[in-house]
């Protein structure tokens, strides 16, 4: 059995054969959604910084699986170990506030206050007056900055706007 596993598979082999790195993805894909599954839906739901560095490095580790380019069972553990990481990491700054959390989470920035544009906020992310008129234009009818009581970057890079009352 395991000697058909290790051919099927092309383990200890030099080189893979195309059928044998077609079988590896399937295992990987498989093997990787069983992993995202012990992490938790926020794993991938949200574009934090966080969450995207994770998105990248699971990426690269699971492909060296698939590639043969890193010995196969050590590079799924590697990949699981990276997700309970993310998963610890965000328990402990659920649970703590302050620094930590917003080190690893980021924090939302104020670009509008009262109808005003906060120049130094919009400066200091690169973001244009341009930028912030098409997300007023996305979420509302008036698309006029005196009408925005309040508009915020999101730790997730979107733009928040609160329209005023009346």
């Amino acid at each position: 059995m395991e000697l058909d596993f290790n051919y099927l598979f092309g383990i200890g082999e030099d080189t893979l054969t195309w059928w044998q790195m077609s079988l590896r993805a399937i295992g990987v894909f498989f093997a990787a959604l069983l992993i995202v599954r012990v992490g938790n839906q926020r794993v991938f739901g949200k574009n934090t910084a966080f969450d995207i560095i994770l998105g990248v490095v699971f990426g690269s580790i699971l492909s060296r699986a698939i590639t043969g380019n890193s010995p196969f069972w050590p590079t799924l553990a590697s990949a699981l170990v990276l997700v309970l990481l993310h998963r610890g990491l965000a328990t402990i700054a659920y649970h703590t506030s302050g620094r930590f959390g917003d080190f690893l989470k980021g924090r939302p920035v104020q670009l509008v206050k009262n109808g005003e544009l906060q120049h130094d906020a919009l400066q200091k992310y690169s973001m244009t007056e341009n930028d912030l008129m098409e997300a007023l234009r996305t979420h509302s009818k008036h698309p006029d900055i005196s009408t925005i009581e309040t508009a915020y970057l999101e730790r997730n890079g979107e733009i928040s706007i609160i329209i005023k009352k009346g």
